[in-house]
């Protein structure tokens, strides 16, 4: 409190930062989509004799170890640096997406053959266009590879959208992160500025002492010493 004026400057100097990086760090949207990977009504395998029936079953009851792995795989396919380049996202690019298991944890498998695609934009439209196309080249790459292994076209996993692109919605966590972070840091600075004046105050009082031929408490105790001793 003693030294306000330090004090004051140093946190208005902050309050500014904050709102500059609040009103300069633009709005993002995100829209987010879910995919499912399912197995044809005829199984996996591709019957010897076409005379003989198989019996069909419920794609969406014939989840199993498979559509995990055919996930994750898709999941690391489309996270890789190679990947993101060719769907065009720049480093530090207004437009970005994201194609995960659902965690942060893109190291681990698919808990079930679901695939999370998130795209992110300054733009509405440019968030949907992101996420469309991310969709679009999961289902490519899913075709890619199986017919690189030779699988049977009746035996094709194929991918639907379990929930469409979702609607944009606008993200306000970076700007207040960043205003938050600003303001903490000025609070900081300020408080070390004015433990600084406080600490510098002593020193500088006893040096423009001495500049002005005025000897400090223990200076005058010795000058008067000699002048009784004189």
């Amino acid at each position: 409190m003693r030294r306000w004026y330090v004090a004051l400057p140093a946190f208005l100097l902050a309050v500014g930062a904050a709102f500059y990086a609040y009103s300069t760090i633009p709005v993002t949207y995100k829209v987010s989509a879910v995919l499912v990977l399912t197995a044809p009504t005829s199984g996996g395998v591709l019957p010897p004799d076409p005379d003989q029936p198989v019996p069909k079953v419920n794609p969406l009851l014939n989840f199993d170890h498979g559509l995990d792995v055919a996930a994750s795989m898709l999941i690391n396919v489309m996270s890789t640096p190679d990947m993101v380049a060719a769907m065009g996202v720049q480093p530090g690019g207004e437009t970005t997406y994201a194609v995960t298991n659902g965690t942060n944890n893109l190291e681990s498998l698919a808990t079930g053959p679901l695939v999370f695609v998130e795209g992110e934009s300054r733009t509405p439209e440019a968030a949907t266009e992101m996420t469309r196309k991310a969709i679009k080249r999961v289902k490519q790459e899913m075709d890619l590879r199986q017919r690189q292994v030779q699988a049977p076209r009746e035996t094709y996993i194929t991918i639907s959208e379990a929930v469409p692109p979702t609607t944009p919605v606008p993200q306000q966590g970076r700007k207040l992160r960043s205003s938050a972070s600003a303001l903490g840091l000025g609070v900081i600075a300020a408080l070390c500025a004015s433990f600084a004046a406080e600490s510098l105050s002593g020193p500088l009082k006893r040096w423009l002492g001495r500049r002005r031929g005025n000897p400090e408490p223990m200076d005058r105790e010795i000058v008067e010493a000699e002048k009784v001793g004189a």
